[in-house]
């Protein structure tokens, strides 16, 4: 037998009128009546007429996630955690993995204002593109995750990149570290540049600049490793690497490994991200925890205000950047600098 909101209704016991203005987010309803008829329809498993609910204007409660990638295990804990924040409140996420590629933007937003997306998260390669004042001529509410988006973001929320640069370096420098060199990739990418920032502050701060700055376009093990074996070649000097991912980090352990020596009695090593693999590498990672789960739900949390803000004609709130604090995880692969002579 087909659903209807009669049969939603009877359950949640409420009227039918109340129903449909949680169905189609207009009118007042109670946070206690919106979670009981959300709690009939998970039980009903309903699923309103896509095109019923496009006709009459109504809400589509469908949100665009667009990340840059989705198989670096970072933006796939973030889309995770995105995805099911957002269902728990009603909400069905489309993901759009860009491929750091400027044109399937483009394609994606065309995609995403087609399904009339109540907003967007986004993490976007580029920055500031004008490709994305369509959402915003559209008046879809838009919230930048990672990274900035100036002029187009209504808000933004990432971790604090720059710090967790100056965190890296400190530590180890107070483990009497000089002769630094970092590796990492994408180049292009603002947490990555953030980063970069914060380590050459620090360092500079102790009178000392990078021994050498190897960057890859391309974020993976493969173009990393290939990097840190390069770089340990060519400075021999260097007592400790900075990686600007964990990635990157562990490409640079087995690099060090691959060349017969070890981490951390001849080469430090320090990562970025706190992902689950840096507790599962030997040995296991020094790194600066970002909280990703954390930022994710914070993001749609905040999406889900503007979303409201947009529907009730309350837009008031623009530009505002959510900083989300880092710290520094120390394991097994940074110690005191020793000499390997």
């Amino acid at each position: 037998m087909t659903t209807s909101i009669r049969h939603i209704a009877k359950l949640a016991g409420t009227s039918v009128s109340s129903v449909s203005r949680v169905l189609n987010n207009s009118g007042y309803a109670s946070p206690e009546l919106r979670d009981r008829v959300e709690a009939a329809i998970r039980t009903l498993n309903y699923t309103p007429s896509k095109g019923a609910r496009m006709l009459r204007g109504a809400p589509s409660r469908m949100i665009g996630l667009m990340l840059p990638s989705i198989d670096v295990p970072f933006f796939g804990i973030l889309a995770h955690a995105i995805e099911q924040e957002l269902f728990q409140h009603g909400y069905q996420t489309l993901i759009c993995s860009t491929a750091e590629n400027m044109d399937h933007e483009a394609r994606y937003i065309s995609m995403l204002l087609a399904q009339r997306v109540d907003g967007v998260i986004v993490a976007s390669a580029f920055g500031s593109i004008e490709h994305f004042g369509v959402l915003r001529d559209a008046r879809i509410p838009i919230i930048a995750i990672d990274r900035e988006l100036n002029g187009i973001a209504d808000e933004a929320v990432m971790a604090d990149h720059e710090e967790g640069g100056r965190l890296m370096a400190r530590h180890l420098i107070g483990l009497g570290h000089q002769a630094i060199a970092i590796v990492g990739a994408p180049a292009h990418s603002q947490p990555i540049q953030l980063r970069l920032q914060g380590i050459t502050a620090e360092m500079a701060g102790n009178g000392i600049a990078p021994a050498i700055v190897a960057m890859a376009e391309e974020h993976s093990f493969a173009e990393t490793y290939r990097l840190a074996r390069e770089l340990l070649a060519f400075r021999p000097d260097i007592t400790a690497i900075i990686g600007t991912t964990d990635i990157s980090a562990i490409a640079a352990i087995h690099a060090i490994q691959d060349r017969g020596f070890s981490v951390p009695n001849d080469y430090s090593v320090v990562g970025f991200d706190d992902l689950p693999e840096a507790a599962y590498v030997f040995p296991r990672l020094t790194t600066v925890a970002q909280p990703i789960r954390d930022v994710g739900q914070q993001a749609a949390r905040l999406l889900e205000s503007l979303i409201d803000e947009h529907q009730t004609g309350d837009e008031s709130r623009r530009g505002a950047i959510v900083k989300v604090p880092v710290t520094l995880i120390e394991r097994d692969s940074t110690g005191p600098v020793r000499n390997r002579g």
